[in-house]
């Protein structure tokens, strides 16, 4: 167990990095009670530009190297032959596998369709449409052009996506729910499909309830789908999936979202976790965006320090800033997205003040999470 947890920051863009400067202040030692070292490195656009990239590599680097990093959401600009975007680097160069999403009830906001438990939404984080060869033959712009795209998935990832699927639905007393379209295309989505049935002979305990992703969809939006859930799934399905189940509960600001790779039982050993949605210009400078997802990928990755690193001091901290940024929202400080007044520096505020007062009672009264 190393003495101090370091934990990688990757600084952003726009919105996204004032959101991250709040987080940080969340983590402050002092406030966590917790001796960490926070290794910044600049993502923004600017930055990645001028290093064609060689500052996202070298993050990368250190996030391996650490076991744990936060990021603030950037730019990925358009042009092809422009920089791209980062997530992809990250998750290839620590061999990320899984992207984990959960949406949960935020006290005082009503959720959409008569949804009350958490729904995890788990999602290859590499292949499928994304990082796909793409080209066209034909001629440009006329009737006779067609697309092409080549996609792949791997046995691994689906592996990866359906283990910890089942171990999540463990966790939470839950089912796993939906799946890929494997009566179109079995050979391609019905790979990860076979690993769902596999996984789901393994974890004989599990509630296992196979589901096409059009379906899926519908379950969620009529409210069919009751329970705690857990909702495998491939890349680009996983990507739609969570920012539909994101806002059921009131605001896809409302959750982290968390990257991990995993070391050959499954066990965790790199954990990036991030707030799900973009950068927001349009509210850059008004101190009126929600923190809430991006201060729970603080939370986030202090509980898989605990995995990882094996700090129990680093589970406590966790809990006591979800069970803060909650009691907050419990309490009316809410930014306007969820029907409140605060600003984003007040609701961070906020949380500051209930984690610093958690830590002192619970170590007052010499009791642990």
């Amino acid at each position: 167990m190393p003495d101090q947890l370091t934990i990688t920051i990757l600084e952003g863009d726009e919105t996204g990095q004032e959101l991250l400067d709040q987080a940080v202040r969340v983590l402050a030692p002092d406030v966590v009670g917790l001796p960490l070292t926070l290794e910044r490195f600049d993502l923004s656009l600017a930055k990645r530009r001028e290093t064609k990239n060689a500052i996202v590599h070298e993050a990368a680097e250190a996030m391996r190297a650490s076991g744990l990093g936060v990021k603030a959401a950037t730019i990925t600009p358009e042009g092809k032959d422009d920089v791209g975007s980062p997530n992809r680097i990250l998750r290839e160069e620590v061999d990320g596998k899984v992207i984990i999403r959960t949406g949960r009830r935020i006290p005082g906001v009503t959720p959409a369709a008569g949804i009350h438990f958490p729904i995890s939404v788990v999602r290859m984080a590499v292949d499928d449409a994304y990082g796909a060869k793409q080209w066209r033959e034909g001629t440009e712009g006329g009737d006779d052009e067609i697309a092409y795209r080549t996609e792949k998935i791997s046995r691994s990832t689906c592996h990866a996506v359906a283990e910890y699927a089942f171990r999540t639905a463990e966790k939470m007393r839950g089912r796993v729910y939906g799946g890929p379209k494997w009566t179109v295309s079995p050979v391609y989505e019905g790979m990860l499909k076979e690993e769902l049935d596999e996984a789901s002979t393994r974890h004989a305990d599990v509630r296992y309830q196979p589901v096409l992703i059009d379906a899926t969809y519908a379950g969620l939006v009529s409210g069919d789908a009751d329970g705690p859930l857990v909702i495998p799934a491939l890349n680009r399905d996983g990507d739609c999936l969570s920012d539909l189940v994101l806002p059921l509960f009131g605001s896809i600001a409302g959750a982290e979202s968390t990257l991990l790779a995993f070391d050959a039982d499954y066990a965790p050993r790199v954990a990036m976790a991030e707030a799900p949605h973009g950068t927001a210009p349009s509210l850059q400078g008004k101190d009126v965006a929600n923190p809430m997802a991006m201060i729970l990928a603080g939370a986030a990755v202090l509980h898989y320090a605990s995995q990882i690193h094996g700090v129990a001091a680093a589970e406590q901290a966790s809990r006591a800033i979800y069970e803060s940024v909650l009691e907050g929202a419990s309490a009316g400080v809410k930014t306007p997205d969820l029907g409140g007044s605060a600003s984003t520096t007040e609701v961070a505020d906020d949380v500051i003040q209930r984690v610093r007062t958690k830590i002192d009672v619970w170590s007052s009264l010499g009791t642990t999470v």
